[in-house]
């Protein structure tokens, strides 16, 4: 850290986002003590889990992964809105090398060809300012070290959020919003998706049919930082 990162963290010090107390110095996206104890599933080494069970229930998933799984209430919940909506690109990037850390050390991942994130639409990006699941994304394929590409899947169309809907609503708010601009770059590859969580699933499940849809050929794998535990 330089000498006008430290000045700024002594006025105003990173705090764990998990459980509120500030993070000391070396500690990276949450205290140790909250990382040490975190929900973690056992998806990155379990070929068969719960939550491929319920993704290939609607699509022909080859492997599906989240990396924690938490309560709705909880302090994990607030992190992952720091991604979406505080600004906390490089937390988010620090997850995607947590997350690709254990698919890798898992081997379920080994084959991918190529790492895609969940696309915004270009006018929520630009309002934003980033896209959360790209810097998970560009974690993850560091961490596997495979190629990240952020442009061949788009959002074409700018869908209401999806944080206030139904179950039911969720799946209507998302069908048919995703294209490919160069299909061929898809063609008989090993894609992983990846995005920041996963609550009903529709929105990776649209990506993973329009993929499906202009590459027959394709295979897809899922993988999401964190899900929410049905409590």
């Amino acid at each position: 850290m330089g000498l006008l990162g430290n000045i700024f963290h002594l006025f105003v010090p990173r705090i764990c986002p998990v459980c509120g107390k500030q993070l000391a110095e070396g500690e990276r996206l949450v205290c140790t003590l909250c990382r040490a104890s975190a929900p973690l599933t056992d998806h990155p080494h379990k070929a068969h889990n719960g939550l491929l069970d319920r993704l290939r229930e609607m699509q022909p998933i080859e492997h599906a992964a989240a990396l924690v799984e938490f309560p709705r209430q909880s302090g994990w919940r607030n992190l992952v809105y720091e991604f979406k909506y505080e600004g906390c690109w490089r937390e988010a990037l620090e997850a995607g090398q947590w997350l690709g850390g254990e698919l890798a050390a898992g081997g379920l991942f080994y084959d991918v060809d190529v790492v895609v994130p969940v696309p915004l639409h270009v006018v929520k990006k630009l309002r934003r300012g980033y896209n959360q699941a790209e810097y998970i994304a560009e974690g993850v394929a560091e961490a596997l070290s495979r190629p990240l590409d952020s442009r061949t899947l788009v959002r074409h169309t700018n869908n209401p959020s999806q944080t206030l809907k139904h179950r039911d609503e969720r799946w209507d708010n998302v069908a048919d919003i995703f294209r490919l601009t160069a299909p061929e770059k898809f063609e008989g590859k090993h894609i992983l998706l990846i995005d920041d969580v996963l609550t009903s699933g529709a929105t990776i499940l649209s990506c993973a049919s329009a993929i499906k849809k202009a590459c027959p050929n394709a295979k897809i794998s899922i993988a999401v930082f964190a899900t929410a535990k049905a409590v």
